[in-house]
């Protein structure tokens, strides 16, 4: 049986985002909407809101980690680490910038077609 890495994890946690984040495209080509709300604003705001949860993640998990509130075992991460945090603790905040907006899609309010007109 496989071993669960924290690598793998999330990877599983990026695919879902990633899948997620194609049936909203889905969705919102099948209501003829533009990917980007037609404003153009969804990607760099959701671009703008990654880079600020990444530099956050890297300034706290290392807080986090030099004060001894957390370790990783080192078996079970990748070994690639930005300052002390593992790179793996990316993917997290990558994979809420995807799902986020897509969940927002799938589960937000409908236009009617008096709206679309």
């Amino acid at each position: 049986m496989t071993e669960w890495t924290y690598l793998l994890l999330c990877l599983v946690f990026l695919g879902v985002a990633v899948a997620v984040a194609s049936a909203a495209a889905g969705v919102r080509s099948r209501q003829g909407r533009p990917a980007a709300d037609g404003t153009g604003r969804l990607m760099p705001a959701a671009a703008l809101a990654g880079f600020v949860l990444v530099l956050l993640t890297a300034v706290f998990d290392n807080l986090m980690i030099a004060v001894g509130l957390f370790s990783y075992a080192e078996e079970s991460i990748s070994g690639l680490r930005l300052g002390l945090a593992p790179i793996e603790d990316f993917a997290y905040p990558v994979a809420a910038v995807i799902l986020l907006p897509a969940l927002w899609t799938l589960l937000g309010p409908r236009r009617t077609q008096r709206e679309a007109a």
